[in-house]
């Protein structure tokens, strides 16, 4: 039977076909901004876009270099760039973000104030750092493994997660605990094999879930996406939805 890895891998082997910028139009005046994790593509978010642009947003989806650069010089970059084209539109502005994108966030909003309502929800963020990217460098690999901005990522109070504000609007977070990654060896409690569930709370955010999902495919989960809509309409997370009526339900069906 196919499932939502297989339509993520169809759109990723097309993802060839894909300028590294792209821009969609729902029938909201609202945009979702998405903001992809170290070492993907916007590829890897393809299903996420498809599913809100059927849901009536204007979606903003673009790669950039998560190698190339640090976390500040990212966050210009892919955050000013996208927010200069979901400018054009006008309209609230809301962020869906995996893994390091939410840190982007954070440094942007540090030093650039909110000019439009919206709403965040993060992915998988290693909010307090990650305890791999600690591991990684006291090998001495950390910078040439993961770049710049990956290095920064460790946990701790040195890390730039560490020293990053809230973003000033309101956000959700949804982290994964299933992992079949040897690094899980690294990071303490449940964890989706790359970042711990511990170190994805913040007590700024408006709510957090946890779903079994490893870090690698948490945004193509059918649930992450049904989550991820909800919240970004009503603020919260809808714990009543369960997967097996998920599957049943014609809204869902309709966007996927």
């Amino acid at each position: 039977m196919r499932g939502p890895l297989h339509a993520a891998r169809r759109f990723a082997d097309r993802a060839r076909a894909f300028p590294p910028r792209a821009v969609h139009s729902g029938g909201k005046g609202e945009t979702v901004v998405l903001l992809h994790g170290l070492g993907r593509t916007r590829a890897s978010l393809l299903l996420m876009e498809r599913v809100l642009i059927r849901a009536g947003y204007h979606v903003v989806n673009n790669s950039y270099p998560s190698r190339s650069a640090s976390i500040d010089a990212l966050a210009e970059q892919a955050v000013g760039e996208a927010l200069e084209q979901a400018s054009k539109r006008g309209g609230a502005v809301h962020f869906v973000t995996h893994s390091m994108g939410g840190i982007l966030l954070r440094a942007w909003y540090r030093d650039h104030p909110p000019e439009t309502e919206g709403r965040a929800v993060m992915l998988a963020p290693p909010y307090r750092g990650s305890e791999v990217i600690n591991a990684i460098k006291e090998l001495g690999l950390a910078e040439a493994a993961v770049g710049p901005a990956g290095a920064e990522l460790a946990a701790g109070p040195d890390g730039a997660p560490a020293q990053l504000p809230d973003p000033p609007i309101e956000f959700g977070v949804i982290a994964g605990d299933r992992s079949v990654s040897v690094m899980s060896a690294f990071i303490p409690g449940r964890d989706d094999g790359k970042v711990s569930v511990a170190s994805t709370m913040t007590s700024g955010a408006a709510d957090h879930m946890v779903l079994p999902v490893t870090h690698t495919f948490l945004m193509n989960e059918p649930m992450t996406i049904w989550q991820t809509s909800h919240f970004l309409r009503h603020g919260r997370f809808d714990r009543r939805k369960r997967t097996a009526a998920l599957r049943r339900d014609p809204e869902f069906l309709r966007f996927s």
